[in-house]
């Protein structure tokens, strides 16, 4: 057994799993506040992070005032995104909605595609060192910026939903939303909110991937990918959407390693995350820390 190299997949595994956790949340910051799942995140990743790009490849900016104007840019479009197509369906069914979403994750789809075309663009050189050592194993510089943006991003989301009042409005308005409203809390707002802060963490998610693997409409793929990881942690559970995102990511790397030692099938890493979710769904549907709803009749 090639000890090594499973160590040096199991690192990967838990640096990656740290950025499906950062996406994984903003599922969650979604649904908690509007009870509804955003097909169209992964198209949030994409379309963040060809923005950095074009900043970066054409208008020749450094990558920290790219990273920064690309926020600003993810943050007008939250808004207006919330504000223009999703205010005029609050108090409509939840799957017209979702429905919405999709036509959204299409549209973003092709815009892109008809916008930068379909071949993937690596992102201009960041790191003058592209690997360091890190207890012997060579980690990629951008991994390791990876995992740093994770985890401020991870403490940000902590302090909001505890210290802050808007992160306390939220939390309010997902539990009941017509008692939020009784307490003087904006509904309306509070959605705006929670879209726009999921489309500026989904840009950094987005821009991260990019820098390590190049930009394309591949990169979309990582708002299903990191499904399993919501369904795992619970959809409606910050906490458990970072232990589910870290979960999937050494999981997919665990199953490359098998596949490649002994099984030799050749796509257990796109797949084994799947599997593990209908396991998950049949054994634990609410999931480790999501909160199982009681109907009484």
């Amino acid at each position: 057994m090639e000890w090594d190299l499973l160590s040096q997949l199991v690192l990967n595994g838990m640096i990656v799993g740290a950025l499906y956790g950062v996406v994984a949340m903003s599922f969650v910051l979604i649904y908690k506040a509007s009870q509804v799942v955003n097909f169209a995140q992964g198209e949030f990743l994409l379309v963040g992070a060809w923005v950095c790009w074009w900043l970066l490849a054409r208008w020749g900016l450094p990558f920290w005032a790219g990273f920064l104007l690309t926020l600003g840019f993810m943050t007008i479009f939250g808004v207006l995104l919330q504000v223009i197509v999703l205010r005029p369906l609050i108090g409509e069914p939840v799957i017209s909605v979702i429905m919405a979403t999709v036509g959204l994750s299409i549209f973003f789809q092709a815009l892109m595609k008809w916008m930068f075309g379909v071949f993937a663009q690596p992102f201009p050189p960041i790191f003058r060192t592209e690997r360091v050592n890190v207890l012997g194993l060579q980690v990629q510089s951008a991994y390791l910026l990876s995992l740093a943006i994770s985890l401020v991003v991870m403490a940000a989301f902590g302090w909001f939903f505890t210290a802050s009042k808007h992160g306390l409005a939220m939390r309010a308005t997902a539990f009941d939303q017509q008692v939020a409203q009784s307490l003087g809390i904006s509904v309306p707002r509070v959605f705006a909110m929670s879209w726009t802060i999921s489309a500026v963490v989904s840009a950094v998610a987005g821009v991260t991937v990019g820098v390590v693997n190049g930009v394309s409409s591949g990169l979309s793929f990582y708002g299903i990918k990191v499904f399993p990881a919501v369904i795992l942690g619970g959809l409606d559970s910050i906490l458990g959407a970072v232990l589910g995102g870290l979960i999937v990511g050494v999981l997919e790397n665990l199953a490359q390693y098998v596949d490649a030692q002994f099984l030799g099938w050749g796509n257990m890493f796109q797949i084994a995350p799947f599997y593990a979710l209908i396991l998950i769904l049949m054994l634990r549907p609410y999931g480790l820390f999501g909160t199982q709803s009681i109907e009484r009749v």
